[in-house]
């Protein structure tokens, strides 16, 4: 007992403490990134902490030697993941350690926070050979302030990530992604005065076009610090003084306010300054509400004309990350003549956000609380509520978001309920003004009423429900398409979030059969889905499955997946398919059917 408790002490004496929320805004800030080419470890067996990899030794006299080196071995980019850049470790999964040397020079009166945009999947981080954080979660950012443990001059940073699947992880043991492993995002070293703004939440009113809430937290709990707000177009700069917590807050109106729109997305200069502190920002405001069946964007009826893609480049079959990298998968999602995209199944990079921002384009994030997730388990669900929390934390500023999406395709049970309620309760106790939604796999055919139909009672918590489902693919028709109605919550706004078939691209056959894997069938599959989307009376958007194929351990077909998922509109090598041109042709119709609504 008393050797567990002299270790505790230990741990709390090494491990600085993290921010209790994660830094508003860091690319607003100064910041250093130590992106590059990092030194690597493979270490198949987890034999590293026990060498004390993270200590970096090297040899200092005779008798000295390790059996390990980050010097002349394996290197890697980072940001990226470790399987598109060796051969050896396309399908590996376990632990790579990555160090990076690096120097500082040290100012009194500043704090340096440093921040990883991601790392996948579990990561252990190391300064100097001190454990200073653990993280686990694939797709969001953790950070530490680092400011005490830096060395004037030269220091060493190790993180030892790994990607190893458990049934205990979020997602769980089996997904049909691939499983990049690495420091997949941006690392930078972040530099702030010792007071600095470390939170705010500055958003339109949910129902008003004009009112302004702005929420200011300090670093540290400190009353009468004065925090001014300004936004130079709006003509608007308010004055505030932060309470004993550190916090201020305001509500004000703003005449001639021009919301954020697909067709108009308008984006304000807004500065913040506390102190010595200054954080420039680039926001826009709109609202986003629900009447009845429809989803309302700034009180206009708006039909959500989606489509997903994952954080894969296909052509380099590896994890997208940068600028570029947003640039090619957002721009082939605005050929398709979206104006919204359902980030799948996980938050993806704040370059791919904040760029879809300036493009038009509404977001549904999620977390990948996707099938096999363990809902009996306490730690299953504080990871989720972490992992949401730290995705609405990162972007809630962003008002492309949309829709916070808590699970996909799960079954009903009290267990699965009592763990998705309280991801949506995590959710709205930070945010209420976007719309919370999941999607569900559960529809079926009711043959004695000859109506599509869905119980999950869990919905009614929801503001919009999705529904994935693949007529024609793996369900077959039961009915002539254009017989086919839905009666599935007839009272909530109904978006079909998956649909769709593989086909390589290139290949023909015939479009009555569904072993044909070819253009054509998935041409017809797409153009009976979208016949009987007409016969849904509370159908508020339509999210085709997916914009491009993408790689997948799940497919085993030889020849017409090999390791790809071929449901893509756009194939791995940028092809496009006859099924893009008709999701094309169909969200051209309904952005002039929507055009002609509002002028009505």
């Amino acid at each position: 007992m008393k050797r567990t408790l002299i270790v505790l002490l230990a741990a709390i004496f090494i491990m600085p403490a993290l921010s209790a929320k994660l830094l508003t805004n860091v690319y607003g800030r100064d910041y250093r990134l130590l992106n590059g080419k990092w030194d690597a470890i493979v270490d198949l067996y987890d034999q590293g902490e026990r060498m004390k990899v993270y200590e970096n030794r090297t040899p200092q006299g005779n008798t000295d030697f390790y059996e390990y080196s980050f010097k002349n071995g394996l290197r890697l980019n980072v940001p990226g993941d470790w399987n598109s850049q060796s051969p050896e470790l396309k399908y590996y999964e376990g632990t790579v350690w990555y160090g990076k040397p690096f120097t500082v020079t040290k100012k009194k009166g500043r704090r340096t926070i440093l921040h990883f945009g991601a790392a996948s999947y579990r990561v252990n981080i190391y300064l100097n050979g001190k454990k200073i954080l653990s993280h686990e979660g694939g797709f969001t950012p953790f950070q530490a302030d680092v400011t005490d443990l830096l060395l004037d001059g030269e220091n060493f940073l190790v993180a030892e990530v790994n990607n190893r699947r458990t049934k205990d992880a979020i997602p769980a043991l089996a997904f049909d992604w691939w499983n990049y492993g690495g420091i997949t995002r941006d690392v930078m070293l972040i530099d702030l005065p010792d007071l600095y703004i470390d939170d705010y939440f500055i958003q339109l009113d949910k129902n008003s076009p004009d009112v302004i809430h702005a929420d200011i937290t300090l670093s540290e709990p400190k009353a009468g610090v004065k925090v001014t707000l300004d936004i130079p177009e709006l003509k608007k700069k308010v004055e505030l003084t932060t309470d004993a917590k550190g916090n201020a807050s305001t509500t004000f109106k703003a005449k001639n306010l021009k919301r954020w729109s697909p067709d108009s997305p308008k984006l304000y200069d807004v500065t913040i300054t506390a102190g010595d502190d200054r954080v420039n920002e680039e926001i826009g405001f709109r609202n986003i509400n629900v009447d009845g069946t429809k989803i309302l964007v700034n009180g206009q009826p708006q039909f959500m004309r989606c489509v997903s893609f994952h954080e894969e480049i296909p052509q380099r079959m590896g994890r997208a990350f940068s600028k570029g990298d947003a640039t090619m998968l957002l721009n082939e999602a605005r050929d398709l003549g979206v104006n919204m995209i359902r980030l799948a199944h996980y938050p993806q990079n704040e370059y791919t956000v904040r760029m879809a921002e300036k493009m038009g384009i509404i977001l549904w994030q999620e977390i990948p609380i996707w099938q096999g997730i363990d809902f009996t388990d306490d730690t299953t669900r504080e990871k989720a509520q972490k992992m949401l929390t730290e995705m609405i934390q990162r972007d809630k500023n962003r008002c492309a978001v949309g829709f916070w999406g808590v699970a996909n395709e799960t079954k009903p049970s009290p267990e699965r309920d009592d763990f998705l309620k309280s991801l949506l309760a995590t959710g709205r106790d930070i945010d209420t003004t976007r719309l919370y939604v999941a999607a569900f796999d559960l529809v079926e055919f009711d043959k004695g009423r000859q109506v599509f139909t869905m119980n999950d009672p869990f919905t009614e918590n929801l503001d919009v429900v999705a529904v994935n489902k693949y007529m024609g693919w793996y369900h077959p028709w039961p009915l002539d398409p254009s017989e086919a109605v839905w009666d599935v919550n007839a009272d909530k706004p109904l978006i079909i979030s998956e649909f769709g078939g593989e086909a390589l691209a290139g290949q023909s056959g015939s479009e009555d059969v569904v072993s044909s894997w070819s253009e054509d069938y998935q041409a017809r599959l797409y153009r009976d889905n979208l016949r009987m989307m007409q016969n849904i009376p509370n159908l508020a958007g339509v999210s085709p499955w997916i914009l491009f194929d993408f790689r997948s351990p799940f497919r085993f077909h030889p020849t017409n997946q090999d390791g790809w998922n071929r449901k893509g509109l756009v194939s791995d090598r940028g092809e496009r398919k006859k099924a893009w041109y008709i999701m094309h042709d169909f969200y051209r119709k309904k952005r002039n059917e929507d055009a002609l609504s509002v002028k009505e």
